[in-house]
Parts: structure tokens; sequence; C-alpha cells
């Protein structure tokens, strides 16, 4: 049984280095349901010449959702001027973001925030969300394993819980759950809905977490990561949402992206089966 819905992070086919309509055509072949597109790559596209109107069209004829967007803006930078044009930025970005139906925004703990204590992030993150809910594009708590704040699930549940945000919802990678010290199993208590997006990916056995970085990310299930473990504790909470892979994979040995897709969705649905 998979009760969960796929969807193909763009960064994995970053190697190939297609516009965002050949990222959405790529995704739609392999059979996914939903994209994760980055900001840069929409606005390299619109900078080109390409319009809002031809991502647009294009989602809508293979019928693809755009589920979530990356991101980089510092919302919770230590400096009150850089929050403050982080936030300006985050407006911007999400204004063309509603127009494409995108869900939502990612907002990862960007920019120097070693400075600032749980309880500020929990206020700036209550502002972004104010400002995306007005536009109609959610923002999505991510924590990042290295950070120097906001490493760990039990940091992003405590800004959640701080934040007086109702429905405020969470990125979640095994990734940086790993090199962040979270134990998987305080996923069991969450609930579903909490989640926002739930990356997917797998982490070799070597080298030793302190020396792995973003691109010694694997497959689903090419890894030691407990992918049968999460995807029954997902299940058991009743997260029914997106599985997106993300993979920074610098070299494919000669795949092409089409084949690279392919065997991404096929790995996902493989590993986060869930046992009947």
């Amino acid at each position: 049984m998979f009760p969960f819905k796929i969807s193909l992070n763009t960064s994995t086919l970053f190697p190939f280095k297609l516009n965002v309509i050949e990222q959405i055509e790529v995704a739609r072949e392999a059979g996914f349901d939903g994209i994760e597109l980055w900001m840069q790559d929409i606005e390299a596209f619109i900078d080109g010449g390409g319009t809002v109107q031809d991502i647009q069209t294009s989602l809508k004829e293979v019928n693809l959702e755009l589920i979530n967007a990356i991101a980089f803006f510092k919302w919770a930078d230590v400096d009150e001027d850089t929050r403050k044009a982080a936030f300006e930025q985050a407006e911007k970005e999400m204004r063309l973001l509603e127009s494409l139906g995108c869900k939502y925004i990612a907002a990862p703990p960007f920019g120097d925030v070693k400075g600032t204590n749980l309880d500020e992030m929990a206020i700036y993150f209550e502002h972004l969300v104010r400002i995306g809910r007005q536009i109609g594009v959610e923002p999505i708590l991510e924590f990042w394993g290295k950070s120097k704040k906001l490493s760990r699930l039990d940091e992003a549940c405590y800004v959640l819980d701080k934040s007086n945000i109702t429905n405020g919802k969470m990125l979640l990678d095994p990734f940086h759950m790993y090199i962040g010290g979270s134990d998987f199993a305080g996923l069991k208590n969450l609930k579903g809905e909490q989640i926002g997006v739930f990356h997917v990916n797998d982490y070799p056995s070597y080298p030793e977490v302190e020396g792995l970085t973003d691109q010694d990310r694997v497959f689903p299930g090419e890894g030691v990561c407990p992918t049968s473990e999460i995807a029954e504790i997902l299940h058991g909470i009743h997260y029914d949402g997106y599985l997106s892979l993300e993979l920074f994979i610098g070299d494919f040995k000669g795949k092409t992206a089409a084949e690279v897709a392919d065997y991404g969705l096929r790995s996902v649905r493989n590993s986060y089966s869930i046992m009947k």
C-alpha cells in the first residue's frame, strides 16, 4: 500500500540545467503528482523572456501540482534591517507564487541566525505566515541539521508552538533530521496535518555524520536511513501528503533527466510503501 503522493524537487535535476518548463515536463513524463520549483529557476526563466503565463499553462496542461517553492530569504536573521528586507523579498516572491497556484513556500533558517533565540524566531515566523496567508501562500517552517539555530525537530516544534499560528506547518527532511541529531521516533509526536511537505532522500554510512554534505544524499533505499520505519510512522500519524524527492547528486553517470526522474519515482514508491 502506498498512501502518499509523490513530488519531484527540481534540485534533483540540477545537473541537467533545465528551465522550469523542461523540469515540469520531465516530472510529468515520469508520473509525479507534484513538483517543487526553486525561486531562482522561476526568476531565471522570467528574466530570460519567459512569462508567468507560460509556467501556468505548462502546469495546467500536464495536471501537475506546484506544491512548494524553495526560496531563501533571511526572515530569522539577527539583524533587524536584514529581516525587514527579507520580509519584503518574501512578500514579492509569494505574490508571484500565488499567481502560479503554488501552495507553500519553504522558510529555512537562512542567514545569520546564531544570535536569534527560538522565541524570537517564533515571532518572526508568525509575521511571515500572516503575510503569506493574506496573499494565499503558506510559509512552512524548515530546519537544517547544520544550522546554528533551528537545527532539530524539537526546535521546530517549539517555534511552531510559540508562534500563535493556527495550523502552522513544517517541512521535514530525513537528511536534516539525521545530521542535526533528531530522533526519528519524534515524528510519532506530530499530527499529520503539521507536516506541509516531507522531503525524501537517503544517506550513506560513510562519511560519518559530521562530514556529510547535501551532495552525499542518495536515492531512498540506497543508504542507511530507516525509510520503512519512517513510512510507517508517517502513516500512523495520518500524514497522506507529498513525499518530495530532493537530491543534490552532481553526476548521474550518463543517465538522462528522464531516466533519473523515473528511477527516483520508483525508489520513493518502493522505499515508502506500507506493509499491510
